[in-house]
């Protein structure tokens, strides 16, 4: 018994930006980009919200519009959706949540809608979340078909969606992340089966970012904030535990605490890494996952039909192959037309696997990812 995937897909925006498109007002080039990363194009939303493209990827999970994956090949009542996680960095509100909006304009009247954040592994953090709440709510029906009490909600089917627009938080001036980000949505619908085994077994970890090695600050408005001196009232910004109530002293404080970085960009809340110490981290965090969520499941490595990782860079996913001992060709690589779209991007990957046909049905397949947090997980699955 188990939580089977039954729907998947994806939703790109219409504008396409090339390397080349970059290159016109970044000192960057078509072969730094690619030989660096694997990236070629990305998506960037131009009027597409968050929600839109979050809407548009579940719609095509749940079969009712064309593109997307369906196991059954039929159309998902809206109804029987009782549950729907949203994971995104990036959300159109902070209230009402992501999922929220998600929730209204699918119309699913009996979901329960939340937002979760884990960066880049946000994908595999809600996939787990929402199948733990199937199995326990599956639990309590059993023991409500025994004469008890049910105590909590019950839920069969769960929908999870990973939806970013990432580019608003890219300092288009650093060619260090804005040539890596792209905009975009996955969505996976999950169904509770009592003969069915789908994910087998899940895997996560949190390891502190002591270094800061990738953040994205919070920005606040404190213009009518009355308990502050008029000269710091403008703003405050949140960074890492760290409080810096004068925008003046943004930079200052910040080329301390990074060693003698500038950071200029911070007072924008725009994304901030250090690119070597997170290739370091993903490398190890993708094999560490991997190989511990197929321990899990007793299922070992050369069992597995597809792989399927966060599409931050494909020279991670080379090196993450030669430290398994798999070759390349075991991984969905989609990474060279989206770029990075954080907590989109495993689903959106799993959706051009099932697209292409790569996978089939009772095959092993392995979702892993990273992110900022630092974060990292992977689920092994019985498609």
């Amino acid at each position: 018994m188990g939580s089977r995937i039954i729907g998947c897909g994806k939703a790109l925006p219409q504008r396409v930006v090339s390397n080349d498109d970059l290159a016109e007002f970044v000192d960057t080039s078509d072969e730094w980009i690619y030989t660096r990363t694997g990236i070629k194009n990305r998506r960037i939303a131009i009027e597409e919200t968050t929600t839109d493209l979050g809407c548009e990827a579940a719609e095509k999970a749940l079969g009712r519009i064309e593109g997307g994956w369906c196991l059954d090949g039929e159309t998902i009542d809206p109804a029987s959706i009782d549950l729907l996680i949203c994971m995104t960095i990036s959300p159109d509100m902070v209230v009402p949540s992501q999922a929220a909006l998600l929730k209204a304009r699918l119309g699913l009247p009996n979901a329960v809608a939340f937002d979760l954040n884990a960066a880049c592994a946000g994908c595999i953090y809600g996939l787990d979340v929402a199948s733990s709440m199937l199995e326990l709510s599956a639990f309590d029906g059993r023991r409500v078909a025994d004469g008890g009490r049910r105590t909590r909600n019950a839920m069969k089917r769960a929908l999870v969606v990973g939806s970013e627009r990432l580019t608003r938080l890219v300092d288009w001036t650093d060619r260090g992340t804005c040539v890596l980000f792209g905009d975009g949505a996955g969505a996976v619908l999950l169904e509770w089966r009592d003969d069915d085994p789908g994910i087998l077994a899940s895997f996560l970890k949190n390891t502190d970012d002591v270094d800061d090695v990738l953040v994205t600050p919070n920005f606040f408005d404190m213009s009518t904030f009355p308990f502050a001196p008029a000269a710091t009232a403008r703003g405050e910004l949140s960074c890492a535990g760290m409080r810096i109530d004068a925008p003046d002293e943004t930079v200052a404080a910040l080329r301390a605490q990074q060693g003698g970085e500038v950071l200029e960009a911070m007072e924008s809340a725009f994304i901030i890494m250090q690119g070597q110490a997170v290739f370091k981290f993903a490398t190890s965090a993708m094999t560490e996952a991997a190989q511990a969520v197929c321990e899990r499941a007793d299922v070992p490595l050369s069992a597995v039909k597809c792989i399927v990782p966060h599409q931050a860079n494909e020279r991670i996913i080379r090196y993450a192959a030669k430290k398994l001992g798999v070759s390349e060709d075991l991984f969905q690589v989609s990474i060279a037309e989206v770029g990075n779209t954080s907590a989109s991007s495993v689903l959106m990957a799993l959706a051009d696997a099932y697209a292409s046909g790569r996978i089939e049905e009772d095959d092993p397949v392995l979702l892993v990812g990273f992110g900022g947090g630092l974060t990292a997980g992977a689920i092994l699955f019985q498609a």
